[in-house]
């Protein structure tokens, strides 16, 4: 069956050529003959992209491992005609620079996150994923003389693309990194940018698939490392490859979707001639995949929104528990699968690294605890998130090993709300805080769903928070007045190519590692 398309949807169906699907709908895009999102689609991505950019910088600022070092290996690799990093005016070749900023902006775990999930359409497959993915578009458009609308498209339509895999396929049920679907969508985004053919971009998809599948070997153990912020960028980096050879003549593996033995029918094997899914991707209105997307308020692994917004409402809300903190005697956090396995993993109660102690539900919760019981915060649930925003420094060396944080820790019960929580997700993330005094009383924050920052949330003012957020990141990332330089992301839309071309010529400041 071909592909079938409404006014604002094409459908590619599990018994069609998927790969050459998402290529003839990417190239459409860029031809014009669809892709029309709403004015809200691009200001939400402009608000990821800027975001995403704010977060780059600083964590180059604060000299983080993997963002310097691959940031140095691509500056080796100066190229005329190519990309160019964070802060510097240096083209070099753009694989090398989409895979220093791309490893940049994940380094914190902090920008935009994904649960794929969309009941609409009966679309809940819930794989994570994020706004790591942006350095494709820039790219793209810096090589090929782009204008920043261009970019912008390109960005809309790789969110597009990776969103849509996400609610169909849940690539960590079989233990593969989320990062996948990020580099099939940027593979078909550079393509189609730079004037590939449908049948090149599915070459190049299948490419990357055949040969670069990562594994969530990178997430697993005691203590983190530093291929764990950088999956995004390296696959990101072999799927640019990956498709700059099929443009030169390459003819990678076709119609991978429905490959018998290319992971999806091989975890999700089905019967005849398809895939395990049908894919329905959208180039018009406001229903696009980065509009159910969600912000990160602060440093923390997405899954612990819920606890951190169940501990913002149940101090809130009883001020008796930071009057007398030394009276707390214990803390139960109770959550969902599968958050209660990865953040809740019992190998990261000691966590020894900022990658392991920003995947510890224990570390985030009392750290947070800790800076309240510090300030005692006071005003409306804004004013707490702001006050109480988790930062680079309260995952530094110093912060991991602090006393009181480790005390803290040792309170702190996490348990498996069993099917009433793991029934509610991906809808949302089902979590409550009980925290019991010395004498016996108990404290509730009730079941959170939609924390601030989260896509559903309807009570949280996102555009205060957010740019609370980008001024502590811009005071990390630059001196003096940053103003100009996130005016000009913010204007991304509206940048001519020479705008594109000179983005990324800022100074990084150069602070003390934390690390």
């Amino acid at each position: 069956m071909s592909a079938t398309a409404t006014e604002t949807t094409v459908t590619l169906p599990r018994d069609s050529n998927q790969a050459l699907g998402i290529g003839t709908f990417a190239c459409d895009w860029f031809a014009g003959k669809i892709g029309t999102p709403d004015d809200c689609v691009k200001h939400r991505t402009v608000q990821f992209f800027v975001d995403s950019v704010l977060c780059g910088a600083s964590a180059l600022a604060l000299q983080t491992n993997a963002p310097t070092v691959l940031r140095n290996e691509a500056l080796d690799h100066a190229h005329a005609g190519g990309a160019t990093c964070f802060g510097s005016t240096t083209s070099v070749h753009p694989e090398k620079a989409i895979l220093a900023n791309a490893s940049a902006v994940r380094e914190w775990d902090s920008n935009g996150t994904n649960f794929g999930y969309n009941p609409r359409l009966g679309h809940t497959a819930g794989e994570f994923g994020h706004n790591d993915f942006y350095a494709v578009p820039l790219a793209a458009a810096q090589v090929g003389g782009l204008d920043g609308a261009a970019a912008l498209s390109g960005m809309m339509l790789l969110d597009e693309i990776r969103g849509r895999l996400a609610e169909v396929f849940s690539l960590k049920t079989y233990k593969i990194d989320h990062v996948v679907h990020g580099a099939i969508a940027s593979a078909a985004t550079w393509g189609a940018m730079l004037d590939a053919t449908p049948e090149q971009i599915e070459s190049a998809i299948g490419m990357m698939v055949a040969h670069y599948i990562p594994w969530r070997a990178i997430r697993a153990g005691k203590q983190l490392s530093d291929s764990k912020g950088a999956s995004a960028a390296m696959s990101t980096e072999v799927a640019v490859l990956s498709m700059q050879r099929s443009m030169r003549g390459f003819i990678g593996p076709r119609d991978i979707f429905r490959n018998p033995e290319a992971i999806w029918r091989q975890f999700e094997p089905t019967d005849g001639d398809e895939s395990p899914f049908d894919l329905v991707l959208s180039h018009g209105g406001d229903d696009f995949a980065v509009m159910g997307m969600h912000f990160k308020l602060g440093l923390y692994e997405h899954q612990s929104a819920g606890a951190l917004q169940g501990l913002i409402d149940l101090l809130r809300n009883n001020p008796d528990v930071l009057a007398d903190p030394s009276a707390i005697k214990s803390i139960k956090i109770v959550a969902y699968e599968p958050a209660f396995g990865i953040i809740g993993d019992p190998a990261k109660r000691d966590p020894k690294t900022r990658q392991s102690a920003d995947h510890s539900m224990v570390y985030i919760v009392s750290t947070m605890l800790r800076k309240a019981i510090e300030q005692v915060p006071s005003g409306g649930n804004d004013d707490w998130w702001k006050a109480l925003m988790l930062m680079p420094v309260d995952y530094g060396r110093d912060a991991i090993v602090d006393a009181h944080t480790r005390a803290l820790m040792q309170l702190i019960e996490f348990e498996h709300g069993g099917t009433e929580y793991d029934e509610r997700y991906p809808d949302g993330i089902p979590t409550s805080v009980v925290v019991t005094l010395t004498d016996g009383r108990r404290f509730d924050s009730g079941l959170v769903m939609y924390p601030s920052g989260h896509a559903r949330n309807t009570t949280a003012d996102l555009e205060r928070i957010l740019a609370h957020k980008a001024s502590l990141m811009a005071a990390i990332a630059m001196d003096g007045d940053a103003d100009a330089v996130i005016d000009a992301f913010r204007r991304i839309g509206s940048l001519d190519s020479a705008g594109v071309a000179s983005l990324m010529d800022f100074t990084i400041a150069t602070r003390d590692s934390i690390d």
